[in-house]
């Protein structure tokens, strides 16, 4: 069995002023994702949760050790398409993938889980375990944009995420017509910085901002409270 290797990830909420002045900074030492066609591409993730949102609940209680699984598209597009769990524990993070085809996408919104026990990845065999022993559903859709930097010395990269936003109305993450709420202030965004070995020292003088701290954001808590309506009572208790 491969061993699981943490990465380092720390998160900043960052303006859109920062966000310019980094960005230009970073261009003198880091390149920009092959993957980024204009700067950058749009992710949108359809997050699940079991019957007792526990990963919603876990992480709003600060549990040290956690994960979810999503399902990941780029642009709308089906051309790449990956079933993800990431596992946390403190700052540390291991994200595990396996592909997935439109079809299977939507056998697993219809509800039909039985063809994930024939795939050749363990990890849509355990996330069939899941489905049918904790009752694991999807409960958001989010998307934002994506400016990714990285530097191969210590698998460095460095992401600038924006406009990030809850898609509501269905869980087809391929409809690009879903309507969208934001969660975020207005010229807000979240630097994200991911390393393996060593964070090198030029990174280091240049990020983080002087004036931010880390913080614990969470996009898939954020669309979730946002789109608590659609979950019953509890919205009411939530904003009171």
């Amino acid at each position: 069995m491969k061993k699981e290797q943490y990465r380092h990830e720390w998160k900043y909420r960052i303006s859109e002023e920062e966000h310019d002045l980094l960005s230009f900074r970073l261009s003198g030492a880091l390149k920009l994702d092959s993957h980024a066609k204009d700067g950058g591409y749009l992710i949108r993730s359809l997050y699940f949760d079991d019957y007792m949102n526990s990963a919603y609940e876990e992480k709003d209680a600060g549990v040290l050790t956690r994960k979810k699984y999503r399902i990941r598209i780029y642009n709308y597009g089906s051309d790449v398409i990956h079933l993800e769990r990431k596992k946390k524990y403190g700052s540390y993070i291991f994200k595990e993938s396996a592909p997935l085809t439109k079809d299977e996408v939507y056998r697993i919104l219809d509800g039909d889980y039985a063809f994930l026990l024939e795939s050749p990845h363990a990890l849509c065999r355990e996330f069939y375990v899941e489905c049918m022993s904790n009752m694991l559903r999807p409960k958001v859709i989010v998307d934002y944009e994506r400016e990714p930097w990285i530097m191969d010395e210590g698998t460095v990269r460095i992401t600038f995420d924006s406009n990030v936003r809850a898609a509501v109305g269905s869980f087809d993450i391929f409809d690009d017509t879903l309507p969208t709420l934001s969660v975020m202030e207005p010229g807000e965004l979240i630097l994200e910085v991911k390393y393996t070995e060593f964070l090198p020292q030029l990174v280091r003088n240049l990020v983080p901002p002087k004036s931010q701290e880390l913080t614990a954001f969470s996009k898939y808590v954020l669309c979730y409270e946002k789109t608590l309506y659609k979950h019953g009572f509890e919205y009411w208790e939530a904003i009171k």
